[in-house]
């Protein structure tokens, strides 16, 4: 079997994340911070190709303002980022519609690309979602990936609800879905985690 050749791809590590209203709740944000910054470890040993995504709202928006604190990488992932990362903005939940990452992923020869970063029930959703019919496999990275707990008029639930929720519906048709160390040991290997399927998923097979 060919290794899959893998490109990574940061979603949104960004300082609204960490302070105010969207700070990430689980898992903990410093312990996803922490694994996502081993997936870029991982991706630099290994020469996988990265991409870092940040969201932008327009100026004088309450998050994600262009050119607020808000809006910045994380100091810690800024440090990391170099010349040879792809870097894009968007606007939206997906990281495809607005950017040329698509093209970056056929023009790389990518099989796989593999998700870090936030919101699990946002962004990281609505780009593996978003990937399917576009033909590009879906990695997710369940502990460097987070979620927020939502309350609105169709019910409540916290975030931890939220993350494994989340988790287990991509990997039921959307994405495998790993642990970074396992994915680690997958890169190392030249192998893909597995994920499942629909009808696997819905039957408990």
């Amino acid at each position: 079997m060919t290794s899959p050749r893998r490109a990574l791809i940061l979603v949104d590590v960004q300082q609204e994340y960490f302070d105010g209203p969207l700070a990430i709740s689980y898992p903990p944000r410093e312990e996803s911070l922490a694994n996502i910054l081993r997936a870029v470890d991982v991706a630099e040993e290994a020469g996988l190709p990265i991409a870092v995504v940040r969201h932008e709202a327009p100026e004088g928006f309450p998050v994600f303002a262009a050119g607020s604190e808000g809006q910045q990488l994380h100091p810690e992932l800024a440090a990391r980022v170099t010349d040879s990362w792809k870097q894009v903005t968007k606007s939206v939940a997906s990281v495809f519609p607005e950017t040329d990452l698509a093209e970056w992923v056929r023009e790389n020869e990518i099989d796989v690309v593999t998700l870090v970063g936030y919101m699990t029930n946002n962004c990281i959703l609505g780009t593996a979602a978003d990937a399917e019919p576009r033909g590009i496999a879906v990695e997710v990275l369940s502990d460097a990936t987070g979620a927020v707990a939502l309350s609105n008029s169709a019910g409540s639930v916290d975030a931890r609800q939220v993350h494994e929720a989340i988790m287990t519906l991509l990997n039921s048709n959307f994405a495998a879905v790993a642990t970074t160390a396992a994915w680690r040991s997958a890169v190392a290997e030249g192998t893909a985690p597995a994920g499942s399927d629909l009808v696997s998923s819905a039957t408990g097979r």
